[in-house]
């Protein structure tokens, strides 16, 4: 088998592992089912062995062993807190194995290319400067849906909160809001909510549950609504009102940061034009004139678009600092 076959089984087998990777995140969305059964008939400890036991059959063996080497270390419990912040319905050795199907597959199609037009040394650092992306680019995409979650969250917050509080007036108890907020309210809030309400239906206490709802989605508006209501829970008081205006503060402060989103849009927008515009037209020689640009990723003079493509990145992430105003 020469070295170009072996290259294309190993990129078939990396694509097999994203295929299993987001089939794996369909068939875990099944777990509501099971969560709905233990709301209604299991108690809090069988629930918890219940649940365990489902997601173990979903597992594979060999993600099942990754995710155990790794579940107690910090790395595990990152990676378990960010899946969970993202809702992504997969555990973390299936997580771990999608990342090193990418990072394989994505350095090899790097070095073939790499090798097609330039010297073997040269396509062996492009391979892996593409495999550190593909190690991070799983990584990268989970933390983006899970900003832009918290995002949403942080958006139907006050609204939420109103709800809550006409609720309250009305005669509603504290539980009684939670439900008809699960059940009104727009994904993702729905959801938090209806997890909330079910491990106080499995008996967990109201203070722990919003606890690892603020753990799920880490906002600074949710921790004050977390700390009035455990304030409340210990000395009492007019719930209703203090919701009042705590909803009115966040609404407020959603709405300036739609104004400064506003205003500072050139910002942003120029910053990946900027970025993007070197990078495209190197891409645009390289495709019209491939033997012109291959000496460019000669030694020494590839030194030079590895210090461009620093100091780009550098000057992108200033450029999104400067735009980025906290309210």
């Amino acid at each position: 088998m020469d070295m170009f076959t072996l290259t294309i089984l190993l990129i078939v087998i990396a694509v097999a592992l994203l295929i299993v990777g987001i089939l794996s995140q369909r068939e875990g969305m099944a777990s509501a089912d099971v969560e709905e059964r233990l709301e209604r008939f299991g108690t809090h400890h069988s629930a918890a062995q219940q649940e365990s036991d489902e997601r173990d059959r979903e597992e594979s063996a060999i993600a099942g062993r990754v995710g155990k080497a790794v579940q107690n270390r910090d790395v595990g419990k990152s990676m378990a807190t960010m899946l969970a912040r993202a809702d992504i319905k997969m555990t973390v050795g299936e997580f771990m194995l999608l990342r090193l199907g990418t990072t394989i597959g994505v350095g090899l199609l790097g070095f073939v290319l790499g090798r097609g037009f330039t010297e073997p040394l040269i396509g062996l650092l492009v391979g892996l400067g593409l495999g550190v992306i593909g190690w991070m680019g799983p990584h990268w995409w989970v933390s983006s849906v899970a900003k832009k979650r918290a995002k949403q969250f942080n958006d139907q917050l006050g609204d939420t909160i109103g709800l809550m509080a006409n609720s309250l007036r009305a005669g509603y108890s504290l539980l009684q809001c939670m439900e008809l907020a699960s059940r009104e309210t727009p994904e993702p809030m729905c959801i938090e909510f209806r997890r909330v309400v079910r491990e106080m239906g499995l008996g967990i206490s109201s203070q722990n549950a919003m606890q690892h709802m603020l753990d799920r989605v880490p906002s600074e508006d949710l921790d004050l609504l977390v700390t009035a209501i455990n304030i409340q829970h210990e000395v009492g008081g007019n719930l209703a009102q203090i919701l009042d205006v705590m909803g009115e503060t966040i609404r407020e402060r959603v709405r300036i940061k739609g104004e400064i989103a506003v205003l500072t849009s050139q910002g942003r927008i120029s910053g990946y034009i900027i970025t993007a515009l070197p990078i495209g037209v190197a891409a645009m020689l390289f495709l019209l004139n491939p033997e012109y640009m291959s000496t460019l990723f000669a030694w020494p003079w590839i030194c030079l678009p590895i210090a461009g493509i620093g100091f780009m990145v550098t000057g992108f992430i200033v450029m999104q600092k400067i735009v980025e105003i906290e309210v």
